[in-house]
């Protein structure tokens, strides 16, 4: 049973340690950028060397004429820091703050319209669309895990077995 209690922090800690990356990265949108098509990771004149290129001119642009647009940006990244803090609360008490799990599990299904329908308004390409989509395809896995060892950690509870939620 403590197992059980270890394992639901772990995946927790791991997606909080995501949160918090997938946060910090927001921060240093040009510079990460003018890094990933210096380093020539993508073929030259491959699709996705030439999506990058041309969002990389937008940023340039952006920076150079309008940079309090990446103003927006730093909330994008607070706001993925705050999520994050919110899910102190599943490793404190699982099965008390079992919702949060459901809530992100809500929003992760939620990428997917939003990615759809705002991606074909803005003119993002398809496969960028899908990238966006996998984010949350791939975040309902841990939190899927977490949510079925939080109903085992709650039958136990039930039982009385488990004193510590």
């Amino acid at each position: 049973m403590s197992k059980l209690f270890t394992q639901i922090r772990v995946l927790t800690i791991f997606f909080i340690i995501v949160l918090v990356i997938s946060g910090i990265t927001a921060f240093p949108v040009y510079t990460e950028l003018k890094f990933i098509l210096e380093s020539r990771i993508f073929d030259e004149g491959s699709l996705m060397q030439q999506w990058l290129a041309k969002i990389f001119t937008g940023v340039k642009n952006t920076q150079e004429q309008y940079p309090f647009i990446f103003y927006g940006f730093d909330w994008l990244a607070f706001a993925h820091l705050v999520i994050a803090f919110l899910f102190i609360g599943v490793y404190q008490h699982p099965v008390r703050n079992r919702w949060i799990i459901q809530w992100a599990m809500i929003c992760c299904i939620g990428v997917l319209p939003l990615a759809f329908i705002a991606g074909n308004i803005r003119g993002i390409p398809f496969f960028h669309i899908l990238i966006d989509c996998s984010f949350g395809l791939i975040g309902l896995i841990p939190l899927y895990i977490i949510q079925v060892k939080i109903s085992q950690l709650k039958k136990y509870r039930t039982k009385g077995r488990v004193s510590r939620d």
